[in-house]
């Protein structure tokens, strides 16, 4: 396949992302003395998923000081949870300290990947063009970057505004303005409240109610501020508690589900104690074990959903006009505005005609049943290609952060294996890879997860293609060595040595 290359001399690794994945690669790979690489952005900031969701409220549910680089601790956090503009602040302040930015290519939005196996190289395309070839291809793709609509009859025909959470229009005023919210996930019990007093009326149409506990978050004071920047052995050993506290977490979510039933009796009481009304208590309380989806935080969603201006609809939507809803029951509910809450695409991380490994496969051709990977990273017949928060690596219980840094050490040992052994590429074993999959499946099976309910953990044929059922220590135990008896490697080719 002819690809007129950018550069006449190939790279190391190109990189695609700039958010957590995709700057904490990039600085391992300056710490191992590799500049031969580019960060490949299709935006025009880094940032990741925390430049793209700005939508009022956003913030993480993850403590700051575990949500953060390992290496670059942040004294300067000013909330127990960030909210997004600081966390974006940080990724963009680590960009510029560790000379990042000299590597990134903004505007490049990948279309497609092909492994060159005459070569052993990469060749990536962007959709205005440009042409990068690599040995190592290592896609820091998050999952919460492409957002998911869903389909509502007669959408085409709405006249109002319509967006996506993940795409906030901030020009348009919802001052006195007819809003429906679809979805009642992570995002939208975040800007709800926010909006809520703005508008004339909020429609928040429910398919599943989500489980929420109390968010226990407060301003980090000055001082606490002063002594973390003083005293960074302080900050470590916070960060420390934070992250054991939250993997006792695991016990409740994989190992003994019944613990759930602790944390169930919190939520519940949480829901008395902000909703009075036993229609609308009825409406918001779920009936599926808590953990089975994701569990929320939030001090202030109940209170917004009990104003007077606003309706919980639990009723399908049965069509959608030009400037109304009418649901299942009947009811025809005017509207200026959609405001969708309808979360990502989890399930189609990777499209259908973007990667391309030996002889030409597509890699949604390979997952049948879902994404798999070895270690959440490898895939067999894509020799060179690394994932970083692939499949089976995501968490339900603590920073994902964490699951990030243990990949990226994982690549830099392989790359530090490549050079000793002069390998050109590296594909992982079938057999190890379904093995380990096999493996992961069988551990997901009593976990809270699979008690039941329907979640986008789990895609159509039954299978959770997203969390790591275990201990993140259990992980980063696995990762810290890459073993060269796991891959087959390639001595380079020929052509290429000469």
């Amino acid at each position: 396949m002819a690809f007129d290359v950018e550069s006449s001399k190939p790279l190391t690794a190109i990189v695609i992302g700039t958010g957590f994945s995709g700057l904490g690669m990039a600085v391992g790979l300056k710490k191992a003395g590799i500049d031969s690489f580019v960060i490949l952005e299709r935006a025009a900031a880094v940032g990741g998923t925390w430049r793209d969701n700005h939508y009022p409220g956003c913030a993480c549910d993850v403590q700051s000081h575990l949500y953060s680089f390992s290496f670059e601790p942040n004294p300067e956090w000013t909330r127990r949870y960030a909210r997004q503009p600081e966390i974006e602040a940080y990724l963009q302040k680590a960009a510029n300290k560790y000379a990042l930015m000299q590597h990134v290519r903004f505007g490049a939005n990948v279309v497609e990947a092909r492994f060159d196996e005459g070569a052993a190289l990469w060749q990536v395309k962007t959709a205005d063009g440009r042409v990068f070839s690599a040995q190592m291809l290592i896609s820091g793709m998050g999952g919460l970057s492409n957002p998911a609509y869903p389909k509502l009859p007669g959408i085409e025909h709405f006249r109002g505004k319509a967006f996506h959470s993940a795409a906030w229009d901030h020009s348009y005023d919802l001052a006195g303005k007819r809003v429906a919210v679809i979805g009642t996930g992570a995002s939208a019990i975040q800007f709800v409240p926010q909006i809520v007093g703005q508008v004339a009326q909020l429609d928040l149409y429910q398919r599943t109610p989500p489980w929420i506990v109390p968010k226990p978050d407060r301003p980090i004071s000055e001082t606490e501020r002063h002594w973390f920047k003083r005293l960074p052995l302080l900050q470590r050993f916070f960060r420390l508690g934070i992250y054991c506290a939250m993997e006792t977490r695991v016990l409740g979510f994989v190992l003994n589900p019944k613990l759930m039933l602790l944390v169930q009796k919190l939520a519940l009481s949480h829901i008395a104690r902000q909703i009075k009304a036993p229609e609308l208590r009825k409406k918001v309380t779920p009936d599926y074990t808590i953990g089975c989806k994701r569990v929320l935080i939030s001090n202030d969603y109940y209170p917004a959903l009990t104003r007077a201006n606003v309706d919980v609809v639990t009723d399908a939507i049965r069509e959608v006009r030009e400037h109304s809803i009418i649901t299942n029951d009947g009811i025809e509910r005017p509207i200026d505005a959609i405001i969708y809450g309808t979360g990502f695409s989890i399930q189609t991380m990777i499209p259908r005609g973007m990667m391309f490994g030996r002889k030409g496969v597509d890699l949604v051709d390979v997952w049948t049943q879902g994404p798999q990977a070895y270690l959440g990273a490898a895939v067999p017949g894509f020799p060179n290609l690394f994932m970083l928060m692939g499949p089976n690596t995501g968490l339900g219980h603590t920073s994902q952060v964490y699951m990030i840094e243990s990949q990226i050490h994982y690549v830099l040992d392989c790359l530090r294996t490549m050079r000793r052994q002069g390998a050109a590429a590296v594909e992982v074993r079938p057999e190890v890879y379904q093995r380990f999959n096999e493996g992961l499946q069988k551990q997901l099976v009593n976990t809270i997860w699979a008690s039941g309910c329907k979640s986008w953990y789990v895609n159509d044929n039954g299978r959770n293609t997203t969390l790591w059922p275990g201990f993140t220590f259990r992980f980063r135990s696995k990762t810290r060595r890459f073993k060269a008896s796991d891959y087959v490697l390639e001595k380079a080719p020929a052509s290429v040595i000469a």
